[in-house]
């Protein structure tokens, strides 16, 4: 039985105030619609708490208009530490979350009227591609790109999630993992230079090799046409050593913590990693509870000890008002969810 990954689930955003920060990604990235929030203690973390059960309150929300969601994490068991130093392009761990837009000169120009940190111009990628930077209020780093996949059209300026920036110390080493055992085998760009469009950014003058990877092929699964195709752009800085984002911290502390893939046939995945490298670190096993969603989750390391989350979703709620949940092991696993289910979640969206 072969895996299937159906894209990019979430990006887990660590930070001091969930609803606080929800507000405004509400507002600014149309992540309105709620799929589960639960205050509880996070027992099966401890590896990556030191040692000791710690307790969270989060919250998963999406954006209907396609791409993965945020998952808005606060320890409310302690004071959640921030980096050492200011996040810098390059650095080891996520840099910067890519969120979609229709367009993205639109996206640029409200969001600066809007009074937004924008971090950069709008300028064009290596590839010509329009693009920009912005920082949330917990200083946390956004790209805004040119989305061509789209599963609903809401008001939102963009989409949700449609990848990652992550700072490696070795792509070639990176590679195996990320283009071949998590399927974005379309190599888009691979160049070393200092890169224009990155000025403005902290880290974006440094000398770099950048390589961006795509999916190469549809998305299946229950959520595939929701969660649409995503890309991974891997840095590696080459005239410094760069600095480990979470060195001394704990996962669930201030920044990106994991990016998630949602996923079907979890045995058949955890085989192929381990005989690739990747061991589970962490394995669920069987179902975990997370209040109005359940499901089974595990986590590998990069080689740079940068967090990946795999989530294998059993049941999520449809209208929660009326008790309606879906249970997703009763279905076959490649065959998406039908578009009047996303219509009904929708009606579970929160207003700002």
């Amino acid at each position: 039985m072969k895996k299937i990954i159906s894209g990019i689930q979430q990006m887990g955003i660590g930070n001091r105030d969930v609803h606080a920060l929800w507000s405004w990604y509400r507002q600014a990235f149309g992540v309105d619609v709620k799929i589960f929030e639960e205050a509880a203690e996070a027992p099966l973390m401890t590896r990556y708490t030191g040692g000791e059960i710690h307790k969270r309150n989060a919250v998963l929300a999406m954006n209907m208009q396609g791409g993965g969601g945020f998952e808005i994490w606060q320890f409310t068991s302690r004071e959640p530490q921030p980096p050492a130093q200011e996040v810098q392009l390059g650095d080891l761990g996520i840099n910067a979350c890519k969120l979609k837009a229709r367009n993205v000169k639109k996206a640029y120009e409200a969001f600066k009227k809007r009074g937004y940190f924008l971090l950069s111009k709008l300028v064009e990628d290596p590839r010509g591609n329009p693009h920009f930077y912005l920082s949330d209020p917990e200083a946390n780093i956004f790209e805004v790109v040119q989305g061509n996949d789209w599963f609903g059209k809401t008001k939102a300026l963009t989409g949700g999630v449609f990848g990652a920036t992550i700072g490696v110390s070795d792509i070639d080493k990176s590679l195996p993992l990320y283009r071949d055992l998590l399927d974005h085998q379309l190599v888009l760009s691979d160049q070393t230079a200092v890169f224009p469009d990155l000025f403005g950014v902290a880290g974006g003058e440094r000398k770099m090799r950048r390589v961006v990877l795509q999916n190469g092929s549809d998305r299946e699964g229950p959520f595939g046409k929701l969660l649409g195709n995503s890309q991974i752009e891997l840095i590696q800085v080459l005239d410094e050593v760069p600095n480990k984002l979470f060195a001394n911290r704990y996962w669930g502390d201030l920044g990106f913590i994991h990016l998630c893939f949602d996923v079907k046939h979890m045995d058949a995945l955890k085989l192929e990693c381990a005989a690739n490298g990747f061991p589970f670190t962490i394995d669920s096993a069987n179902s975990f509870d997370m209040g109005e969603a359940a499901g089974r989750f595990a986590y590998i390391e990069d080689p740079d000890g940068t967090w990946i989350e795999f989530v294998e979703t059993h049941k999520i709620p449809i209208l929660k008002k009326l008790g309606w949940y879906l249970d997703l092991r009763k279905r076959a696993p490649e065959k998406p969810l039908p578009w009047w289910i996303f219509k009904a979640m929708s009606l579970n969206r929160v207003k700002s």
